[in-house]
């Protein structure tokens, strides 16, 4: 395979993600003056020398390439892996070309469904990117300029605990619930801008209790860990929604702390709002969690571990 760049220079601009391409194809990439030489089965060979000409085709425009969305792309075709594919669904999220790509078939369904519907409902275990692609929708919403702010919102009242017992002033006090939120607007944007829009109100993350009284007009609004809402504030979080704005709640109805005798107002909501036109709610399940690469080795030699123990027990 002929490049007008040699090995040297392609692996140190895309070293992980040549290590991903020969990991997951089981292929050998290496150098021999401005030629790239890859060894291997025949099938893989192919296909690795189609994900490096797009890897490089695509990185030229300046967008940034994960080696995770690389090993899905691969891992995921039926046929012949293509990175161009797997981005023409991707969510834009920085001045820099920086994009989320949704890894699972529930994914890009939840994507569109936040492009065509004002209020979504994601439910489903954690780790299925409910928040963070709605974060990233919200994000791109923003830099589009469909929506003039972003209001991020998460009960700050969990496994029965009260704001006022806790130490510290408000901030300190709402802070650890909101940060998964902050983490995630810092992993999708310049540390930067995130301050300047903070600091400008364009930006505000906040305890769901802030939001009474409130009509958010051209706002896209999160609501996050909503199992943890009680009856009385879905309902009020619900009627806050203004003009042009649009709402995304997620949560996981196996994962309510509320104490107990208290309805989750996830799982009331579930049951009123079925059937109203304008409202759509999107299903994770299992198959959804998407893992970093190691973690699903480790879980894998657990399996392989608790297997053994049974056997030798028995």
């Amino acid at each position: 395979m002929k490049t007008d760049e040699d090995y040297e220079y392609l692996h140190s601009v895309f070293g992980k993600n040549i290590q991903a391409i020969e990991d997951t194809l089981d292929v050998i990439i290496s150098a021999r003056g401005n030629k790239i030489i890859i060894k291997g089965e025949e099938d893989s060979c192919r296909k690795a020398r189609k994900i490096i000409e797009e890897l490089k085709e695509i990185s030229s425009e300046g967008y940034s390439i994960k080696p995770e969305d690389i090993r899905y792309a691969i891992e995921t075709s039926e046929g012949e892996p293509s990175l161009k594919n797997l981005f023409m669904s991707n969510v834009p999220v920085s001045s820099k070309k920086r994009f989320i790509v949704p890894k699972t078939e529930t994914q890009r369904e939840y994507i569109e469904a936040i492009k065509n519907y004002d209020i979504v409902i994601g439910i489903g275990p954690a780790g299925t990117g409910k928040t963070y692609l709605a974060m990233a929708m919200a994000v791109n919403a923003l830099l589009k300029k469909q929506v003039t702010r972003i209001v991020l919102a998460r009960p700050a009242v969990e496994a029965g605990e009260k704001l006022g017992f806790l130490p510290g002033d408000i901030e300190e006090k709402v802070s650890p619930y909101l940060r998964p939120l902050y983490d995630a607007l810092f992993d999708m944007m310049e540390p930067e801008k995130v301050a300047k829009y903070l600091e400008r109100g364009v930006i505000e993350i906040a305890p769901l209790a802030f939001m009474r009284g409130r009509t958010l007009n051209d706002s896209f609004i999160i609501l996050d860990e909503a199992q943890n809402t009680t009856s009385e504030q879905m309902k009020m979080y619900l009627t806050r929604l203004g003009f042009n704005s649009k709402t995304v709640i997620t949560g996981d109805i196996t994962q309510i702390d509320l104490p107990a005798g208290k309805v989750s107002g996830l799982v009331e909501a579930e049951r009123i709002l079925k059937g109203i036109e304008g409202i759509r709610f999107v299903y994770f399940t299992e198959r959804d969690v998407v893992r970093h690469r190691l973690v699903q080795e480790i879980i894998r030699a657990y399996e392989r571990y608790e297997r053994t123990e049974k056997f030798q027990t028995s």
